[in-house]
């Protein structure tokens, strides 16, 4: 009956922030962004089974209101992707000691998690596109005569400041889904570290909180972004997939940049503002992104932390 309760009360959170959009204010886009919120909190507080019951009763109040489409949209974009990270973050099974007995338990590793929110994301901007069209000439069509509508520009309009709107509108149409893809696996690992940290705040979290300085990911993972780079060269609609998910996956690999970053300057006296240098270069500028991504791969082939902390040596002794 909890479990219920609260699924079905998360269910409407998310309703309510999801249907926010169709105001089309400023602000009703940023609530959109949290809809997954509520239901990773109900699945990370209580049982993965109330984030189900939170997916379908917000799904259902959506599609009784909105109709089958926002229905679809709502289990796809916030729904299903937020109960299954929701129940990720609380997988568990016992560690096998030295001696054969089982020991502690072993939780989903956080480097994972990350990985599964950007995968997500790119799955989530694929489901999207069959609306636009099947083929990549129809996807491409329908997409820049929806941004022609959106920007008003129908009557051969032209859009201040830019010489050439045509080609500008050709490279939005080229950008728009691996963009899309970065905006969704960038949401998806916000908000479960906010639900994870609302959780742990509340003293629910059944898991030790991770220390993310440390996550890894598994060196699989560098074999995925390379194959997808390397499908996104290839035209058609294998290119625009390929795009996609080796956009999510770098968002990934950022991420563990940034955690690399935190792990080898925690010696160091100027620390905060090295930090503060990386968050305000990514927000400000976006392509450091690339350099952080970079650094990612580097941990996952060849274990930088490891070799900096070997060549560091142990901490001095108190005087």
């Amino acid at each position: 009956m909890q479990f219920g309760l609260i699924g079905i009360g998360a269910g409407a959170a998310a309703a309510l922030l999801f249907a926010s959009v169709t105001s089309g204010s400023f602000l009703s886009i940023l609530l959109f962004y949290l809809a997954p919120l509520p239901i990773m909190i109900a699945g990370i507080g209580w049982s993965h089974w109330a984030a189900l019951i939170a997916a379908l009763s917000g799904a259902l109040a959506i599609g009784a209101i909105f109709g089958t489409m926002f229905l679809v949209a709502f289990l796809a974009v916030a729904g299903i992707p937020a109960w299954w990270l929701g129940y990720l973050v609380m997988l568990s099974r016992p560690a096998v000691a030295a001696d054969g007995k089982p020991g502690a338990l072993e939780w989903y590793p956080p480097g994972r998690l990350v990985v599964w929110a950007a995968l997500l994301g790119a799955l989530i901007v694929l489901c999207a596109v069959p609306y636009f069209g099947l083929d990549a000439e129809s996807f491409r069509t329908a997409l820049r005569a929806a941004l022609k509508e959106m920007l008003d520009l129908e009557g051969g309009g032209t859009l201040p400041g830019v010489s050439n709107t045509d080609r500008f509108i050709d490279f939005m149409v080229l950008a728009i889904p691996a963009t899309a893809a970065v905006l969704v696996a960038f949401i998806n690992t916000v908000n479960l570290w906010l639900a994870a940290k609302v959780v742990n705040v509340s003293g629910r979290l059944k898991r030790p909180w991770p220390t993310i300085p440390a996550m890894s990911f598994p060196r699989l993972t560098v074999a995925g972004l390379i194959v997808a780079i390397g499908l996104s060269l290839v035209g058609g609609m294998i290119g625009i997939v390929g795009s996609v998910v080796s956009a999510s996956l770098m968002v990934a690999f950022s991420a563990l940049g940034f955690a690399v970053l935190h792990a080898i300057t925690l010696t160091s006296k100027g620390r905060p503002f090295m930090l503060g240098v990386a968050y305000a270069s990514v927000l400000v500028f976006s392509w450091p992104m690339l350099l952080l991504c970079l650094l990612g791969l580097a941990e996952t082939l060849f274990d930088l932390r490891a070799r900096i902390a070997s060549r560091r040596g142990p901490p001095a002794l108190p005087s």
